[in-house]
Parts: C-alpha cells; sequence; structure tokens
C-alpha cells in the first residue's frame, strides 16, 4: 500500500467537478489538469513528463507506443466508460505486462439516456414540434418496444417505457428472469424486430448486431433510436432502410450514427441531438466520485 503518487496528470479534460479536484489533491504529491484535448501522440507524452499516474478521458489514446516512452508510469485512470478491453481507448494488454493498473467507470450517464429515449419517442408520437408520426398523436400505453441489449442503461429504459404503459420486450446475450418476472418478455432479436414499433439499441462500443437481414426483419414504418457510444448497425444497411422515408432513426451524438461522409445527417429522417445526453451535472457528480474512489482503490492495492 502506498499513501499517495507522486504526479498525476490529466492529459485532457476529464470533467472532474470542483470539489473532485480538490480531493485529488489528497493522492498526490503534484497534479496537472490540462484544459484542452492533446493533437498528437508527442504531446501526450510530453504533457505525462514524468508522471505516474495518468488520467484520460474518452477523446484520447494512450497507447503501446506511448506507454513505452513513458516507464514510470504506474496507474492510469480512465475518466469514461470502460465496457471492455478491446473497446478501451487505452492499451490495457500492454498496460498489464508491464505492471501499469488501468481502471475505469461505468454507469454514470444513464439516467440522461433513458430521458432522452423518453423525450425522442413521446415528441414523435405526439408531433410535439416534429412531424407526427402517424395520423393522430399516439402514447406509449400499448406501444410495441424492443430494447436490444438489457444491461444497466438497457434496464433502466425498459423499466421507464414499461411504467409509461409500453408493451416491452428485450433480446441480450444473457435473459434476464428478474426482468421477465417484471413482465418485460424476451423475444429472439429477429422476432423482437418484426413486432417492436420502436427498437432501442443499447449495446456496448464496437458491437454490430444489426445488418442488412436484421433491417430487413425490422422493416418499414419503424423508429430505431441508438443509445450507444458507437453504431449498433452496418451503416450501408442502415443508409438503405433509411431510403424509406417513414422510418425513423434517432442518436444523440454523430458518433452514435458513424457517418463521417454526413450526408445521413442531412436526410429529414435522421434526428441526431448532435450533444451526448449522458453528460449532465449529476452525471458529472457521479464520474467525478467513481474516479476518485478508483485512485483510492489502486493506492490500497500497490
Amino acid at each position: 500500500m502506498i499513501s499517495r503518487l507522486k504526479k498525476i496528470v490529466a492529459v485532457e479534460p476529464v470533467s472532474l467537478v470542483g470539489w473532485a479536484e480538490e480531493e485529488l489533491k489528497q493522492y498526490a504529491e503534484e497534479i496537472r489538469l490540462y484544459p484542452d484535448i492533446p493533437d498528437s501522440e508527442a504531446e501526450i507524452v510530453r504533457r505525462i513528463g514524468d508522471a505516474d499516474g495518468v488520467l484520460v478521458s474518452y477523446t484520447s489514446q494512450i497507447t503501446a507506443d506511448i506507454l513505452r516512452q513513458c516507464p514510470q508510469v504506474r496507474y492510469i485512470g480512465m475518466c469514461c466508460s470502460l465496457y471492455s478491453e478491446a473497446s478501451a481507448n487505452v492499451d490495457i494488454a500492454y498496460a498489464r505486462e508491464h505492471g501499469i493498473r488501468v481502471l475505469g467507470i461505468r454507469d454514470y450517464g444513464d439516467r440522461g439516456v433513458v430521458e432522452y429515449v423518453v423525450y425522442q419517442l413521446i415528441r414523435i408520437l405526439h408531433g410535439f414540434d416534429f412531424p407526427m408520426w402517424q395520423k393522430e398523436p399516439l402514447e406509449l400505453t400499448g406501444l410495441p418496444v424492443g430494447i436490444v441489449g438489457l444491461g444497466v442503461s438497457g434496464g433502466m429504459i425498459a423499466d421507464a417505457l414499461q411504467a409509461f404503459g409500453a408493451k416491452v420486450s428485450y433480446y441480450s446475450r444473457t435473459r434476464k428472469p428478474e426482468k421477465e418476472k417484471a413482465g418485460i418478455s424476451y423475444l429472439p432479436l429477429e422476432e423482437l424486430l418484426e413486432t417492436s414499433q420502436a427498437v432501442i439499441t443499447c449495446l456496448n462500443k464496437n458491437v454490430i448486431l444489426l445488418h442488412e437481414e436484421q433491417f430487413e426483419k425490422l422493416g418499414s414504418k419503424k423508429i430505431l433510436i441508438n443509445t450507444s457510444i458507437g453504431p449498433s448497425f452496418d451503416l450501408p444497411a442502415l443508409a438503405q432502410w433509411l431510403a424509406c422515408p417513414d422510418n425513423l432513426f434517432c442518436c444523440d451524438t454523430e458518433g452514435a450514427l458513424g457517418d463521417a461522409s454526413g450526408r445521413l445527417l442531412r436526410q429529414d429522417n435522421v434526428i441526431c441531438m448532435g450533444v451526448s445526453v449522458g453528460r449532465t451535472s449529476q452525471a458529472f457528480e457521479l464520474l467525478s466520485r467513481k474516479v476518485l474512489d478508483n485512485i483510492q482503490t489502486y493506492l490500497k492495492e500497490a
């Protein structure tokens, strides 16, 4: 067990709130928080300098090459969601092989995502500041909604929509008996796509489940909402599905659409908010607490 790190550097903005920046001083002899995103690996190396602790958000990559040039680093705190080693923006395999502890966080912005899904469906169904989806306003009551991926955020979305009276089903790699007891039914993916009028994907980064075959099952006059960090679909298959103007696709950020050309963003049946809906004041508070708890965990282990 060590009491403090020698130096902690946040190589980019990491969304710590004021009290957390103050508490951070307890865990290192020196703290350096950079206010902007580095423009190169060389700049990241320069910023890390002689630090043994590094904080990073989701906008920069901490590669093996960077870590080779900074052999004194012992701890990396990811101030962003760590879903899997493969999808992380830190080379966790290299870090592990060289005795560097990497800890990330999860489940800090889910409530904002839930509110976004409810908001988006209500404005579409009722025609609030948006062309009404059907000839008459619709309630969420009785709406067949399918959730693809029933992790924390997917489970919260399912609970919220069920509370509004929606008919909720789900598809997930693992069955969720507690949700099924609560009346949220499990369906194979193809059946869920066929029978749901609105489908919400809540998948980990880099998990692609919707291909051309799945969009054919989904059919027309449907609403697809992606809450994942990145695309949950093959982009050409989505584009083909969106050629039907009766279909609607919704997401919060351009990254969740994954269309570098910007062509789909210009379509009337694509609704992109242009902002991460999980990045709320409450989420930053929770993120800050989890980031500091991870540092404490490392110091107790080291």
